[in-house]
């Protein structure tokens, strides 16, 4: 088995009501990796970086399996950063400096190495760069992922549209599915978006839960972790992106239930995510507290009943 992702690596500053930080290891692919790192025995990256990126972070990646191959640094380049100040509901953010850097100009090659690939995770980026990564791709992997967002909604539209068409689950938040179908309700937007390719479509609604949909009408609907306190948002839907694609490409299940068991996985690992800044709390995490996280899961979701006569 393996795993290709596909997704940044990068530097983010982020300021909350809790604090603040200077630049650290961010990027959906740092996440999206290092949580699929619990799960996956084998992750190859794709992304790009500067010359600034510092060893001690390459170290934290390897270290988190990560096979960086297909990362490639641009000598005398700077890295992708981006800088953020939530508000006090953190359910809210204003972007104060994004600086693309060497991912302007990103062409992401599959190393031959690469080409054992059986599942895919193409995390948020130009919908064209998504779909340069699958027509480099010998054989189609048994499960292509995909997170997109507003952005790429609002400058790529076509672009999107025909990347979406060749993947086999697409996660957004509840606001970016409002917005890609034009329908409130989020069980007419899901209606509406499996009819644009995707078998499964995950809707992420951020402390809320999420909802996962197919084109049987099937519906699942995953609660948040309540948690005391939430420090930093930063990478949670990476996070839950990664624990789900490397939970079914540990299993190799590919039902309708066991991704409900990904989604309680995935869930799990955004919710430690959260606890602390950056990728500090799910880095270097013992396989003890992941278990006691998704224990709690169970219990919340859990229920026996009898219908009442």
């Amino acid at each position: 088995m393996s795993l290709l992702i596909v997704g940044t690596v990068a530097f983010d500053k982020i300021e909350t009501p809790f604090g603040k930080t200077e630049k650290i290891l961010g990027g959906a692919g740092t996440y999206i990796g290092i949580a699929s790192s619990y799960f996956a025995d084998k992750m190859n990256v794709i992304s790009v970086i500067g010359e600034d990126f510092p060893e001690k972070y390459r170290t934290i990646l390897k270290d988190h399996k990560m096979n960086l191959d297909g990362v490639q640094e641009v000598i005398g380049g700077k890295t992708f950063f981006w800088e953020g100040k939530y508000h006090k509901d953190m359910n809210s953010r204003d972007t104060l400096t994004t600086e693309l850097n060497v991912l302007a100009d990103f062409h992401p090659v599959v190393p031959e190495s690469y080409q054992d690939c059986e599942f895919l995770m193409l995390g948020n980026l130009d919908p064209r760069v998504q779909s340069k990564v699958l027509s480099q791709l010998n054989t189609r992997p048994k499960l292509v992922v995909m997170d997109t967002m507003d952005f790429w909604m609002d400058i790529a539209w076509d672009a999107l549209m025909d990347t979406i068409r060749k993947v086999d689950v697409l996660t957004i938040n509840d606001e970016e599915a409002r917005q890609m179908s034009g329908e409130y309700s989020l069980v007419k937007a899901a209606r509406k978006i499996l009819t644009f390719g995707p078998k499964y479509l995950i809707i992420k609604k951020g402390e809320h839960g999420a909802l996962l949909f197919d084109k049987q009408s099937h519906c699942y609907f995953a609660p948040a972790m309540p948690l005391e306190a939430v420090f930093d948002p930063t990478g949670a839907g990476d996070t839950f992106a990664g624990g789900f694609v490397g939970y079914l490409a540990k299993t190799k299940d590919l039902s309708f239930d066991n991704m409900k068991r990904a989604i309680i996985y995935g869930s799990a690992l955004a919710s430690l995510t959260v606890e602390k800044f950056g990728t500090d709390q799910i880095a270097y995490l013992s396989q003890d507290t992941l278990n006691q996280r998704v224990e709690s899961f169970r219990d919340l979701v859990e229920v026996d009943f009898q219908l009442l006569d």
